[in-house]
């Protein structure tokens, strides 16, 4: 008999996590997995950021779609990474690319460019992307294959149609959509759920229930009872408004990258779409107030937006300290929230989806409660990574304001460790643990560098003779020689998304 799976909730995390594995499962083939997604028609699409990271890439590959079909059904453009304005302190930027460091024959360049071997930023030294994005350019050509392109590079896109589109895909894959709303969660004896009452959809039974109800949390917190992780003692923002801005030309320039602004209580990001820019201000209710925030949006975006009107979304950033229970698993907000900074909510929505999808079939209840707790070990474990990694870009800041030096006041010690070693050596690949690292090590080295963190080789200079020296100022010659081919080949953005929209049809 093949396994029934319940998923409650639609929008991005539903219909990911039901496209991916009514493809992994083969929803659509005789003896595969049964999957019906339960949507409340009333519940609309949380919708903060509009970005992703290149994970997304294989994901959708997985899903057996086209790159110019998904750019255009979900208003999608490019993105090759973040630039950062006025986060160490005001006047400075840097940028977080999506490629990775040039090497010198496999080495580290990080430690010669501490020791002077080039004078710009950390992230031009080493990669070519902050110029191909600095010149307005795609990370790729019209003629490269799906899903691949000389860039490393992510998207952005509208919510509301990504979901759209995932849903078209979930459902041609073999997914069964209704529309009602959840009444009742009923559990049997020995506590998992049976089957849930949906009004006029009557019962609904499954072996597996997965959550992605937002942040309400039916299922995973309502019903099974796991217990929510605040971190908002070092995680500050807890407030989002948002607005959308029409290009005042419809044939503006898109800029590949979305642009994170600090500002005195939180920041704002700003993202290129093909006819509207999606932006908003992230900040900390403890720090200012609605009103504020809003001056504070408004001054960013100018005159031209003053009468468009903006959307506040309130939220709790932490994460369930038990994300799969007995047959429960929550996957996305009931699982649980960090601000949209770096794009982190649907990179843990793929991970979660590809662990569920590895953890088939569940077999008997020994085997479902090793594949949980496997689950559980792994998806925690990547929650609290991210909280460093996201804290790294707020606590070396100069900024003077209150919520800034709160920021630098509160740092996690398995973060204060790292960043005490760093200030004596290179960041390392021994520092993680891969499996439990949402982000690579370079990400790390790209903000703690691009924040002004130095490490201090004085007394270890000797580990870099003159040899490696020279061939490192090589390395940093071929990136720069690469910058300038790249750009003679790569279109202007706008140019390669209006094509993979024509492509498309």
């Amino acid at each position: 008999m093949s396994q029934r799976i319940v998923i409650v909730g639609g929008g991005t995390a539903g219909w990911l996590t039901a496209a991916y594995l009514a493809k992994t499962l083969r929803a659509d083939q005789q003896g595969g997995a049964q999957i019906t997604l339960i949507e409340s028609p009333e519940i609309g699409i949380i919708g903060v950021g509009e970005g992703t990271f290149p994970t997304i890439r294989a994901t959708l590959a997985a899903l057996g779609v086209s790159e110019a079909r998904f750019l255009r059904e979900s208003s999608s453009t490019f993105k090759q990474g973040v630039h950062f304005v006025d986060w160490a302190q005001a006047g400075t930027d840097y940028f977080h690319p999506f490629n990775l460091p040039f090497t010198a024959d496999g080495k580290d360049l990080s430690p010669y460019w501490l020791l002077g071997g080039r004078n710009e930023p950390f992230a031009d030294a080493v990669t070519i992307q902050g110029g191909v994005v600095q010149a307005g350019r795609g990370p790729k050509r019209l003629s490269d294959p799906d899903f691949q392109g000389p860039m490393n590079y992510a998207y952005h896109f509208d919510a509301a149609r990504f979901a759209d589109f995932l849903r078209g895909v979930g459902v041609e894959a073999g997914v069964t959509h209704r529309l009602g709303k959840v009444e009742g969660v009923h559990r049997g004896e020995d506590g998992d759920i049976t089957h849930l009452s949906a009004g006029e959809l009557g019962d609904i039974a499954g072996d597996l229930f997965i959550d992605c109800s937002g942040f309400r949390a039916r299922l995973i917190g309502e019903a099974m009872g796991a217990p929510f992780r605040a971190v908002d003692d070092v995680l500050f923002n807890d407030r989002a408004l948002a607005v959308q801005v029409p290009y005042a030309d419809p044939e503006a320039p898109i800029v590949p990258a979305t642009v994170a602004t600090a500002h005195e209580a939180g920041w704002t990001w700003d993202i290129g779409l093909r006819e509207r820019r999606g932006t908003g201000y992230v900040f900390s209710s403890r720090h200012t107030d609605e009103a504020r925030a809003e001056t504070v949006l408004r001054g960013y975006l100018g005159p031209e937006a003053d009468h468009l009107p903006t959307r506040l979304l309130k939220f709790q950033t932490g994460y369930r300290q038990q994300q799969w229970i007995g047959n429960c698993v929550a996957v996305g907000l009931s699982a649980g929230f960090f601000e949209p900074l770096e794009s982190t909510g649907i990179m843990l929505i793929e991970v979660a989806a590809a662990l569920i999808g590895e953890a088939y079939p569940f077999g008997d209840r020994g085997a479902r409660a090793a594949a949980a707790r496997n689950f559980n070990g792994l998806m925690i474990g990547r929650y609290e990574r991210v909280v460093d990694f996201l804290k790294l870009h707020y606590c070396l800041s100069r900024r003077p304001e209150p919520y800034w030096r709160d920021n630098v006041a509160t740092i996690p010690e398995s973060l204060a460790d790292k960043l005490a070693q760093w200030r004596r050596r290179p960041v390392s690949s021994f520092d993680f643990i891969g499996d439990l690292e949402t982000f690579l090590p370079a990400s790390y080295q790209y903000i703690f560098h691009g924040m002004g963190g130095q490490a201090d080789l004085s007394e270890t200079v000797g580990l870099y003779p003159e040899a490696a020296r020279a061939m490192a100022a090589k390395a940093f010659g071929q990136v720069r020689a690469a910058g300038a081919e790249a750009l003679k080949h790569l279109p202007a953005h706008r140019a390669l998304v209006e094509a993979y929209y024509a492509r498309a049809g």
